[in-house]
């Protein structure tokens, strides 16, 4: 399983940077298309954006989801070598003696990085990519936070 999250942790950075590209292309590619609706009440034009953008946000969305998944990845495979002795990861080697606060500073990290980036998504009406790390994120949070640790 600890391979697992390896191969989620050495991939994430080139599966999110060409998430992050793709939803680039998507953007260059709309530039000319109208990135607000032109009818409508102003409330409905500001909270339902026309197709070229909700493209966008939808690009964006995956690839935010697969730098969560790197990050979740990295968090869990950083704290497999000494620190989590949960079942499924197998021995974890020898106890971390620096790795007590590593599980609260894991936890606080990812819901930290929930919080900022559905903010910026809020903020630039990618409604999608709010949800994905409303949704992703705290739900990684919660169960990093159930991991059995050696300090427990």
């Amino acid at each position: 399983m600890i391979l697992l999250f390896a191969l989620i942790f050495l991939g994430g950075w080139a599966a999110a940077l060409a998430g992050l590209g793709y939803a680039s292309s998507v953007l260059w590619q709309s530039r000319r298309q109208r990135w607000v609706r032109d009818h409508g009440h102003p409330f409905v034009r500001l909270l339902v954006p026309p197709p070229a953008y909700l493209r966008f946000d939808k690009a964006l969305a995956v690839a935010v989801l697969l730098a969560d998944l790197w990050l979740l990845s990295g968090v869990v495979l950083l704290g497999s070598d000494g620190v989590f002795t949960e079942a499924w990861m197998g021995y974890p080697g020898m106890m971390d003696p620096d790795g007590e606060g590593y599980q609260a500073g894991a936890v606080d990290l990812l819901r930290t990085a929930a919080l900022w980036s559905a903010s910026a998504a809020i903020l630039a009406r990618c409604w999608t990519t709010a949800a994905v790390q409303l949704t992703v994120l705290p739900l990684s949070a919660l169960w990093v936070a159930s991991f059995d640790t050696y300090y427990s």
